[in-house]
């Protein structure tokens, strides 16, 4: 059952207004199926979105943060939950610990470094937790069109691929999580 999704996204909220209708619309849809939020503990750009749309919708935010983002992404003061760590590295394994799956929202290079961690750690089987990216207005597309370039020359071999799930529409992630966690019941 997914509790809790990690959600990655940017510190900006980009230059297509429908990445950030995209994070309000699955705040709510978070707290609507009442799953709870955990990101990287920000108030700007598509993090802060996210959140305070779990919040406004009554959904719990469980915000992770280093010490020396504090000021920088503006610490979001309402989540539920505020965990501050010394470094990027703590706040990446608590986020892993306290998520049962990942969804990767359009951003910048953080956000890419997070999604591409989780499927690596993926891939060598160290955990089991499904990944979706949020392909909104086709912002994954170029990520995409790379890993099927790194599938065609041999450098993720058959056996090596990650499950990771694709969609365009905010309102289909969670039923896609729950049908990958629980195949024997399709929402």
């Amino acid at each position: 059952m997914i509790r809790k999704i990690c959600v990655y996204c940017g510190s900006g909220q980009g230059a297509d207004p429908v990445f950030k209708e995209a994070a309000q619309a699955f705040g709510f849809e978070m707290a609507k199926h009442n799953v709870g939020l955990v990101y990287g503990g920000g108030n700007l750009g598509l993090m802060g979105v996210i959140a305070r749309s779990v919040l406004q919708h009554g959904g719990h935010v469980t915000g992770i943060i280093p010490q020396f983002l504090k000021s920088k992404e503006q610490m979001l003061e309402g989540a539920q939950e505020l965990i501050i760590t010394n470094t990027m590295h703590e706040r990446k394994m608590l986020m892993c610990e306290k998520s049962d799956a990942f969804v990767a929202l359009p951003g910048g290079i953080g956000t890419l470094e997070e999604l591409v961690e989780q499927m690596t750690w993926a891939q060598l089987q160290q955990h089991n937790k499904p990944i979706i990216i949020a392909n909104i207005a086709q912002f994954w597309d170029p990520l995409l069109s790379l890993i099927s370039h790194m599938r065609e020359n041999g450098f993720i071999r058959q056996g090596c691929e990650v499950a990771t799930l694709i969609t365009n529409k905010v309102d289909a992630i969670i039923p896609m999580l729950q049908q990958a966690v629980n195949p024997d019941h399709a929402n």
